[in-house]
């Protein structure tokens, strides 16, 4: 019996999970929530950090360069500075300056991207170019050349700058994803229904590009934090605002390393370092979420053995699927 086009998309439609289903299978990954947990805990620190920091970074106190005691838990500077309360404050300038540069990369990256691939023509040639030319601009060396003419560059200005230099490649990608899309047969169906190109490109092709959207905005997140660090470490930003590149500044200019005071410098490094392993595992985990060839039924990740000699073979319902079929030859 042949089965209808309606049939087909009511059928289609009962297989597609519902979104909370969707959401909770995104949840239920150990990377994602890993990364998630750690990521909310630096969140809340921002948010609570000047206000939970035992001591004013910037008061100089009599306990100079000491070890972590009960009094300072992540010891003291050469100056007699709490390292603690320096750590504590400086997480909402990096997270500030990476949310933002994130925000403002994937909304550019979005409106270039998608209206490049969907309208065509010579829209797609203008915007296309726009981010050639983009993506050949230097974010740091420009940073760096705008800091020495701005005497106060502040979060936002380098928040800014990080955005328009790192947009383009996610245009790219955005570009190429939507050129597949557009002529899908749902695309093709709402087009011929009346609909706009503006309500088609809202409701038919986004939806599908949110993975690769936010893939793009933690990529862009883990960068501008990094930047950031950066450009406070070499001296480049305001060094007056704490952050964690800051800590490290002051930790290098007075040879905290040479000195053997570890504690000066050690919180800082880990702290970025956990800090780029949560947005590195939210990645992995949008990876697993988009891909199905990464997870299992169950939400985790497909556990594949390797045998010299042999080719990989996944755990898990591959394997039962295979001693199904050996069970079914063996009874024929």
């Amino acid at each position: 019996m042949a089965v209808t086009a309606t049939e087909v998309a009511v059928l289609d439609a009962t297989e597609t999970p519902a979104p909370s289903k969707r959401t909770f299978r995104f949840l239920r990954g150990r990377k994602t929530v890993v990364g998630l947990c750690i990521l909310l805990f630096f969140v809340l620190i921002a948010v609570i950090g000047p206000w939970i920091a035992p001591y004013d970074p910037d008061t100089m106190g009599k306990e100079l360069l000491q070890p972590p005691s009960g009094a300072h838990w992540f010891g003291t500077t050469q100056t007699g500075q709490d390292v603690l309360s320096q750590i504590l404050v400086g997480t909402r300038g990096v997270l500030v300056v990476g949310f933002i540069a994130g925000t403002l990369a994937t909304i550019l990256s979005v409106l270039i991207g998608v209206s490049a691939g969907f309208l065509g023509g010579t829209a797609d040639e203008v915007l296309s170019l726009l981010s050639n030319v983009f993506l050949v601009i230097p974010g740091l060396p420009l940073i760096i050349i705008i800091a020495s003419f701005v005497s106060d560059a502040g979060d936002l200005l380098i928040a800014t700058v990080i955005a328009l230099t790192s947009w383009a490649w996610g245009a790219r990608v955005l570009r190429a994803q939507t050129l597949s899309l557009r002529r899908r047969d749902y695309v093709e169906a709402a087009r011929a229904t009346g609909e706009s190109t503006w309500r088609i490109i809202l409701f038919e092709v986004m939806p599908n590009l949110t993975a690769v959207i936010a893939s793009g905005f933690v990529g862009t997140v883990i960068f501008a934090v990094l930047s950031e660090i950066t450009l406070a470490f070499i001296g480049v930003a305001d060094i007056s605002d704490w952050n964690w590149g800051t800590v490290l500044f002051w930790a290098q200019s007075n040879q905290a390393l040479a000195q053997g005071a570890w504690w000066w410098f050690v919180p800082a490094g880990l702290c970025i370092a956990l800090l780029g392993m949560s947005l590195a595992l939210i990645n992995f985990g949008i990876d697993e979420f988009v891909n199905p060839r990464l997870r299992t039924e169950t939400g985790g990740s497909r556990k594949v053995r390797m045998r010299v000699g042999f080719t990989p073979v996944a755990h898990g319902t591959d394997h039962a699927a295979a001693r199904g079929r050996h069970h079914k030859e063996t009874r024929s």
